[in-house]
């Protein structure tokens, strides 16, 4: 009796053995951006970094489209097996839902959260000839001047569009606003002063705060900056004022929760690890750490909850 017995706990230990363990092939993340932006530095970051501590490869794939759309929905509809992740924008996670009046994946239903990854804040730019230092001067300046400001946005349903209509909003002003399709356009434009304002990521307006072309008049973080600690936060005149851009990854539910574990681990030490902050903060992104599964969850409801506040606030009919 003892032979059989040993020869089952042999094949046992050999089934397991041969077993595949996770991961055990090149993983992928999906981005719903374009490649060259924002997204892409930090992206290609983090997946160089968990790949060397998972020891398999990370493709990082763009698929841009459809106000995010077809990359949201290509990682909504992967096989929730481990090997394919979303490096999710805000914006594909809690402003599409209200920007967009049906889309083929609920983003908050379709995903398991793993990580917080990076965040970067806004800044209110103003060409040097606009007679304002800061927001409370530049909302008193167009209560008084109202045909004279003009405010360059990527459109009613982007980021810029909607924090514009916001300050608006909340400054009973009437500035208008000159969409462009591409941002670069309306940088340019207002560098030229053709245009007199302008809301932009603080990596993409840091070195023409710098040169002098632009002037920062507030931060859409709850606290000034330290790279800009005489720029007062949009919130020091309007409390509870936090708007930014930021990313977190995610997963298609169902992936098996060993799995959904072990990534978040890795994630929090990939987000704590100072050669990986000190890069992300010259780039101009700052990170708070992976968090736990809970923390980064509730992240995400509270941004889908203060963002569905602010497009009811401003008026925004979803297309």
């Amino acid at each position: 009796m003892l032979l059989p017995a040993l020869m089952l706990a042999a094949t046992q230990v050999q089934g397991q053995a041969q077993a595949p363990s996770w991961p055990d092939r090149p993983i992928k993340f999906i981005s719903s951006q374009a490649a060259g932006g924002g997204t892409d530095v930090i992206g290609r970051l983090v997946a160089d970094q968990l790949s060397a501590r998972l020891g398999q490869p990370i493709v990082f794939e763009n698929r841009p489209g459809g106000g995010n759309v077809i990359g949201t929905q290509a990682a909504a509809r992967s096989a929730p097996d481990g090997y394919t992740f979303f490096f999710a924008s805000a914006a594909a996670l809690v402003t599409d839902p209200y920007t967009f009046k049906s889309l083929p994946y609920n983003p908050m239903k379709d995903f398991v959260l793993i990580s917080r990854i990076a965040e970067v804040t806004f800044t209110v730019l103003a060409h040097p000839d606009v007679p304002a230092k800061n927001l409370s001067e530049l909302l008193a300046y167009a209560k008084a001047n109202p045909e004279k400001l003009a405010i360059a946005t990527d459109g009613p349903r982007r980021f810029s569009g909607m924090i514009a209509a916001w300050l608006n909003k909340l400054g009973g002003t009437n500035i208008s606003y000159v969409p462009y399709t591409q941002m670069t356009q309306g940088l340019q434009d207002v560098i030229a002063g053709r245009v007199q304002l302008l809301i932009l990521a603080y990596p993409a307006a840091k070195g023409h705060i710098a040169s002098g072309k632009l002037r920062a008049l507030a931060v859409t973080s709850p606290n000034r900056m330290p790279e800009l600690p005489d720029v007062p936060a949009v919130a020091e005149t309007f409390p509870g004022f936090d708007f930014a851009g930021w990313w977190v990854l995610a997963a298609p539910t169902g992936v098996p929760a060993d799995i959904v574990a072990r990534v978040n681990r890795e994630m929090n030490g990939i987000m704590k690890d100072p050669e990986v902050v000190g890069r992300l903060e010259t780039a101009g992104f700052k990170t708070r750490g992976g968090g736990t599964l809970k923390e980064v969850d509730d992240f995400v409801q509270g941004q889908h909850l203060a963002w569905g506040t602010l497009v009811r606030e401003i008026g925004l009919q979803p297309e």
